[in-house]
């Protein structure tokens, strides 16, 4: 079981930048030709996020997107915690697209935007 109380969340989600930029792209072939760090499948295709390099190696198209990760253990049943990362980076101007996994979430902003993107997380950890 991971942490539900949203104030721990927040003052102990620890936001890390990875340092490689990841990218967004449709796979509509038959095997696909890397190991992703995440796969969504939907009716237009495999949604598919890889580390850019990667992708660009395999031949898919994507912008830049910076991965923040939050080592706090977050329960999947946890309240507020998207909600607030959200507004915080909302009120930055600040896009972001999140994945949960089952012990961590992973939030990808714009890749230019990334250190203000932490400034917000850090901001809202009160560390």
């Amino acid at each position: 079981m991971g942490e539900t109380d949203l104030a721990v969340l927040l003052a102990t989600m620890e936001p890390v930048l990875h340092p490689e930029p990841y990218g967004y792209a449709v796979w509509t072939g038959e095997t696909l030709p890397l190991q992703p760090f995440a796969a969504i499948a939907e009716a237009e295709g495999l949604t598919v996020v890889a580390p850019l390099d990667k992708m660009q190696a395999a031949g898919m198209v994507s912008d830049p997107w910076a991965r923040i990760s939050l080592t706090v253990h977050s329960d999947l049943a946890a309240v507020g915690l998207t909600a607030a990362f959200a507004g915080a980076l909302g009120q930055a101007g600040i896009s972001c697209n999140v994945i949960a996994g089952y012990h961590h979430d992973h939030l990808f902003v714009q890749w230019d935007r990334r250190k203000d993107a932490m400034a917000a997380l850090r901001g809202l950890s009160g560390a």
